[in-house]
């Protein structure tokens, strides 16, 4: 602006001006790389491990998985692994499964207005490749073998190979935000990160009930959340979220089918006036999708602030389900929101269900009074005092004020409600002292937060500990797997010395100790079709048959398995509550436990497994239960060789097809031996050789990727292994044996 001779105000410009302050031309306008674009995109929608962790499990569910496990290390930093028994990703997909955009979801922008899966753009895994290391593990229905392979920004780093794999598919994130250094700072601060991956697994655990989900540290004993298949949503809340939580809650639903103002539905849990928390926990699902409502949490914490005193916090599940034209989904680069048509109307039907049920929750109060054995130390005084009789003001009441008396010590009645109540007589099912333990435990076990470990379990814990062998766990935790020596034993390297070391003893031992060990917090495997136990048993009794022409042998055999079919039944409830052993009232065995990640065992040994658990369990004495049922579950997951030939030696004979020198019209005229009376053809048995190949090389997989690993971290190899040829050193001949 120019200065004007009646400007007063005007301010003279200098005479000469800064370089900086001279001006410049507009700068340019240029194209940025599409690396830097990926990037960018990607940090919005990966912002920090738990974002990865939840689209990878919403890609499991929308594979129809029925269950997701999600191991953890550094909060997500060094690894997130995400594995599920989904339908798995095609051969032919896996070039372009991590390019942006690419996805099986949708296809034209129109389907955006019906969408029903989780994920839609494509986005996620591409996201995750630019910002971390990916590797996908994949096996689809009917294929004999998986195959893996590495992403590196968008694209393969090499030709998908091929590999053993489990059902489903298994997604390893390593090193997030290896490239973003002033993020990877910020969240290596942080210590919540876990938690917040936790607190989302619980959220999708009780919602999807059919799901059985798992999340644990790398390393990790037990998992921090572990569900299964729950028969409904208050059971699943109840083992999620706990006793206290679940019988706090009152279900609410409503809905509206008035096209004019708004159609939804909605049905879910509100916790009632005896809930008390210092922060409020809201569960939304709209249309099976976790999402967050700031709108709606807000009025529903008005309602609760309103309604009881000290503006309690709640804890909320809902679950809303509307018309998919009406709920924009594509609003929020991690989808955590969505817009909704009559959004207004839709809170203020819900904030009016919620108000009225809460009210008339909050009529009464509810206080909870507990029972507590008496003490050894009180039993004591009471036998040295038979005049002995509790008294209002405790033992304590010459010493301390009553007004100034706190309920710190639990040994003291005094101050509690339980000094001024009178016992009730116990009924006849209380007076069984092992039936009330047994009760008590169960629901101890059902929240393990809640609960302490049984002391029989603690015991064979200590007992494991207590044996273990100091020389032998120097080598089995610093060992590097060589290979297989034969079918039985793989070779170890030490330091300087070579060691062959019995698969089978060892992998049956480290699943012993790890059934002790995570004792009543397995996850499931849910069986294609449930199993008869009666005629598993019967499959075994008949393999172990010494006579199988022997007619009078079937009586026995059949009041056997009878006998046997229904202990298990009667047994089925401490089976189901301990070891995840699931036996329905029919008698079918339709749920196993998962004892190690990614590996299931030979099931061509169910029926010895199951005729074990009838036949070799001691049921009366606790303590010898469960060491014999671990011991059953440990020799069933043992690696045993599979049950056909290793066709890679010299077992490939028997795959070669056979055919006899003669014919005959009479099948009793061909002898038992037939190898003796037949030639053998170049011709080779395909099918089953294919089979028996991929048996075996999961066998060798397993052995290499999930048992010496697992046995590093957990395995405490007993004393007796040193001396029963277990572990046998190579190093020097005169040694044939670890001492």
């Amino acid at each position: 602006m120019e200065t004007q001779p009646g400007d007063c105000d005007a301010v003279p410009l200098p005479m000469e001006m800064d370089e900086a302050t001279q001006p410049k031309d507009p700068p340019k306008i240029s194209r940025l790389d599409d690396s830097v674009v990926n990037r960018i995109a990607a940090g919005e929608v990966i912002q920090r491990p738990v974002s990865a962790v939840k689209e990878l499990v919403e890609n499991s569910l929308d594979a129809h998985s029925t269950s997701i496990s999600v191991v953890v290390k550094d909060g997500g930093l060094k690894l997130i692994q995400v594995s599920d028994d989904g339908h798995g990703i095609r051969y032919d997909d896996l070039p372009i499964l991590c390019e942006r955009h690419t996805t099986s979801k949708l296809s034209t922008f129109e389907d955006l207005q019906t969408i029903k899966s989780m994920g839609f753009r494509g986005e996620a895994l591409a996201s995750m490749t630019y910002v971390g290391h990916v590797t996908v593990t994949t096996i689809t229905k009917g294929q004999l073998h998986g195959y893996r392979v590495s992403y590196r920004d968008g694209v393969m780093e090499h030709e998908p190979k091929a590999c053993a794999a489990v059902k489903g598919t298994q997604i390893m994130v390593e090193n997030l935000f290896y490239n973003m250094i002033a993020r990877r700072k910020t969240l290596q601060n942080s210590a919540d990160d876990y938690s917040k991956i936790v607190d989302l697994l619980s959220r999708f655990a009780i919602h999807h009930i059919h799901v059985g989900f798992s999340c644990r540290k790398h390393g990790a004993g037990r998992a921090d959340v572990h569900t299964v298949a729950a028969s409904s949503r208050l059971d699943a809340i109840r083992s999620v979220y706990g006793v206290s939580v679940a019988r706090s809650l009152i279900k609410i639903e409503t809905s509206d089918h008035n096209p004019s103002s708004s159609v939804f539905k909605m049905d879910g849990f509100i916790s009632n006036s005896n809930y008390v928390a210092k922060k409020i926990i809201m569960v939304l699902y709209i249309n099976d999708r976790l999402v967050e409502c700031t709108a709606l949490k807000r009025a529903v914490e008005i309602v609760y602030a309103a309604t009881l005193p000290k503006a309690s916090k709640p804890f909320i599940y809902m679950s809303i389900v509307l018309p998919p034209e009406h709920v924009d989904v594509n609003v929020h680069p991690t989808k955590r929101e969505v817009s909704l048509l009559n959004q207004e109307v839709i809170i203020e039907k819900i904030q009016s269900v919620v108000e009225s049920k809460l009210r008339n929750s909050n009529e009464s109060r509810t206080f909870r009074e507990q029972i507590v054995e008496q003490s050894p130390s009180d039993n004591i005084a009471m036998d040295k005092d038979p005049n002995f009789s509790p008294s209002p003001s405790g033992s304590k009441s010459q010493k301390v004020p009553v007004h100034k008396m706190v309920r710190t010590d639990s040994l003291d009645p005094a101050g509690r409600l339980h000094a001024y109540l009178q016992v009730k007589p116990c009924g006849p099912l209380e007076n069984n002292p092992s039936l009330t333990t047994v009760r008590s435990s169960v629901r101890q076990r059902r929240n393990p937060k809640e609960g302490a470990d049984l002391t029989s379990i603690q015991e064979l814990i200590d007992e494991i500990d207590c044996n273990c062998h100091s020389g032998l766990l120097e080598v089995v935790t610093h060992c590097t797997y060589v290979g297989m020596a034969d079918d039985i034993f793989a070779v170890l390297q030490h330091d300087t010395h070579l060691y062959l070391a019995n698969v089978v003893n060892l992998s049956k031992e480290l699943m012993y100790q790890q059934v002790l060990r995570r004792f009543a917090h397995f996850n499931a495997m849910q069986l294609s079709d449930p199993a008869p136990i009666f005629e598993l048993i019967m499959m075994a009794l008949k393999e172990d048959n010494s006579d199988p022409g022997c007619h009078e042998n079937d009586d026995l055999i059949d009041k056997i398995a009878e006998m046997n079919t229904e202990l298990l039944k009667q047994k089925a409830g401490l089976l189901e509550d301990y070891f995840c052993i699931h036996i329905d009232i029919h008698g079918n065995l339709s749920r196993l436990p998962v004892i190690l990640e990614q590996y299931t065992p030979d099931m061509d040994r169910v029926p010895e497994f199951v005729l074990c658990l009838g036949n070799d369990v001691d049921w009366e004495d606790e303590k010898n239960c469960f060491q014999s049922i671990s011991a059953a579950l440990g020799n069933f997951y043992a690696m045993h060789p599979p049950m056909l030939p290793n066709p890679s030696g010299d077992g490939l004979q028997f795959y070669k097809k056979r055919k006899p020198l003669r014919n005959s019209e009479d099948e009793e005229d061909i002898p038992e031996n037939i190898g003796d009376d037949t030639t053998e053809e170049n011709e080779i048995e395909q099918e089953l050789l294919s089979e028996a190949e991929t048996v075996w090389a999961q066998r060798e997989w397993s052995i290499q990727h999930v048992l010496f690993p697992s046995m590093r971290l957990f395995f405490k190899p007993p004393t007796s292994m040193a001396t029963n040829g277990t572990f046998v050193r190579e190093a020097s001949h005169s040694d044939n044996a670890i001492s």
